[in-house]
């Protein structure tokens, strides 16, 4: 009679194409395994002792660029960078020594350029008499120079020299 056996040829085709699907991610996951085992390390090792907890000398500090020249910036809204030494600068809650030569009042004396004013709006667009809060803290943009050595290979190209 029909329906009497359970195991008829549909159910067999499915029982062969499970049996050949389990067969497939098992191989699969075992090759993957071997590769990711076997695979080459790509990414260069930027600091660090070779072995775990190993003993490294700490490498010198770099020197401040300190020609007080101005750099390019790379693109568009890039904050300025810091072409003078910084090094004991106090930049807490109650003074900022980069607003003795960079404030509006001071640049004629110091020579220093003036702090954009950017730094005098508030979240609303509205213009402050001093500096913002949220821009108080120039070193949270902006960076001193250093004579570092790059720790990986940089490829930047501007738009105009890339031709588009």
């Amino acid at each position: 009679m029909r329906g009497q056996n359970r195991f008829g040829l549909s159910a067999m085709k499915t029982l062969i194409a499970a049996t050949i699907a389990g067969t497939m991610v098992l191989v699969s996951g075992a090759i993957y395994a071997q590769s990711v085992q076997t695979a080459p390390q790509i990414v260069p090792r930027v600091t660090g002792a070779a072995k775990p907890m190993g003993d490294v000398p700490a490498p010198p500090f770099p020197r401040p660029v300190t020609d007080d020249k101005r750099v390019m910036r790379n693109y568009p809204e890039q904050p300025p960078v810091i072409p003078h030494s910084i090094e004991n600068y106090q930049l807490t809650l109650r003074a900022n020594r980069c607003l003795e030569c960079h404030r509006r009042e001071y640049t004629e004396g110091s020579g220093a350029p003036m702090i954009s004013v950017t730094h005098f709006m508030d979240r609303d667009g509205q213009m402050l008499a001093d500096v913002t809060p949220r821009r108080y803290f120039c070193t949270a943009c902006h960076v001193p120079q250093t004579d570092a050595r790059p720790l990986v290979p940089n490829t930047f190209t501007d738009m105009k020299a890339s031709g588009r």
